[in-house]
């Protein structure tokens, strides 16, 4: 895997940010695009802009095709039984919103349990959470162990016969923690409830097998995978989207309409009401191509070599703590002693290196860390060892000029 060579696909990495060299440590919120994605979606408006599906003529018919082709790669990618399985959406949060509204809804009643963890994105708990208060189920919540990570005996205990569903983030976008959600899958299926997983921060950097997984759905965000923004996916086993119902209506998803009734179409249709983003799912098709290209295996090789290094570098800086196990996908997210995160994620950006700081959409995971905020630096695979050596050469900086100042 050439490092240097991919570099040159991304035109964002070339530019200066403050007058430095831009380095870009974000990834884990949003990843660059590279010149495969933006040539894709550009001729798509340039040569055969049309709507898919409705229409015969020329332009339509290859809108159709490149919008239904991108399914097939979404569906191969993630080793989906069929295309019927695989549902755009405009995101991780909305697929996860499907299933606790049509699902969730249908399916819970007083007495049953939501299973989720203190380390999910807000997008896979306030689903949860309005679902809880509109069927009277219970949410509750698996802990954490000492270096905040999941264990499986902790999962044995939180999952009961009253378990309904069980939903937990793949990779956590603040701790790096890779879970065990084959394992967690097989103790949910013993209970009778059903498995939902939250893909967004495990799809763009290692292979995943949702047979292999057994989860019976699974979301899915193209702009963290280098697709564009306002495209991602659901999967979900036939059987179970069969007896789900939409929860969008109008155009497109529709097989007859009367006067007082009308018919959905088959799937995966019946739950891609309006005009699909279109120009987003041949993008998304174009970044799987590019992801395929350089092998998933090599990208997460990639990520697991600059993660070690970034804990090892990171450790020099006095007062820093980091959170999340040592085994670890590539996100460290750590706090300076007495320097606040967006103080440190301002003066960094003053170098040119952009990192996160904030909540990361995980409050109560903040909460349960005793931290209002951390900083986060997010890898992927463009980045490099040096950028690393940047960071904390940036990060040793912010230490000194505060405590000097403070």
């Amino acid at each position: 895997m050439n490092v240097s060579d991919i570099r040159k696909q991304f035109p964002i990495l070339e530019q200066q940010v403050n007058g430095h060299q831009l380095v870009y440590l974000d990834s884990a919120a949003t990843s660059q695009k590279p010149l495969a994605v933006i040539e894709a979606v550009d001729k798509y408006y340039r040569e055969y802009n049309s709507n898919v599906h409705r229409g015969v003529h020329t332009l339509g018919t290859k809108a159709t095709d490149g919008y239904e082709g991108a399914r097939e790669k979404v569906r191969k990618f993630i080793n989906a039984k069929s295309t019927e399985e695989i549902i755009f959406t405009r995101g991780t949060t909305t697929a996860l919103n499907t299933v606790a509204a049509s699902y969730g809804r249908a399916n819970l009643q007083a007495g049953d349990e939501i299973v989720i963890t203190y380390m999910e994105h807000h997008s896979n708990i306030i689903p949860w959470q309005q679902v809880a208060k509109q069927t009277g189920a219970t949410l509750k919540y698996i802990p954490l162990t000492e270096d905040h990570a999941l264990s499986l005996e902790d999962v044995k205990k939180t999952i009961t016969s009253n378990t309904k569903i069980v939903s937990v983030m793949h990779v956590s976008n603040v701790l790096g923690a890779i879970n065990p959600i084959k394992e967690i899958a097989k103790i949910a299926h013993a209970h009778g409830a059903i498995m939902v997983v939250d893909g967004a921060q495990s799809t763009p950097h290692i292979k995943v097998d949702v047979q292999d997984l057994d989860c019976d759905f699974f979301a899915l965000s193209g702009h963290k995978m280098c697709g564009p923004t306002g495209i991602g996916a659901l999967y979900g086993k036939k059987e179970l989207l069969e007896k789900m119902e939409p929860i969008e209506f109008g155009g497109e998803m529709i097989d007859f309409v009367n006067l007082y009734d009308s018919t959905w179409k088959e799937l995966p249709w019946k739950f891609e009401g309006g005009t699909p983003i279109i120009a987003g799912a041949i993008g998304l098709g174009a970044a799987i191509d590019f992801l395929e290209e350089i092998g998933l295996a090599n990208i997460q090789a990639h990520e697991h070599k600059l993660a070690e290094y970034a804990l090892d570098r990171l450790s020099e800086v006095e007062g820093i703590t980091i959170y999340g196990p040592k085994e670890r996908a590539g996100v460290v997210t750590f706090n300076i002693d007495d320097v606040h995160p967006h103080d440190v994620a301002t003066v960094v950006d003053a170098e040119g290196i952009a990192i996160r700081a904030g909540h990361h959409c995980a409050q109560p995971l903040m909460k349960y860390l005793n931290v209002s905020a951390t900083a986060r630096a997010s890898f992927y695979l463009y980045n490099t060892e040096e950028e690393i050596d940047q960071l904390v050469s940036s990060l040793i900086k912010t230490k000194e000029y505060f405590t000097n100042v403070f």
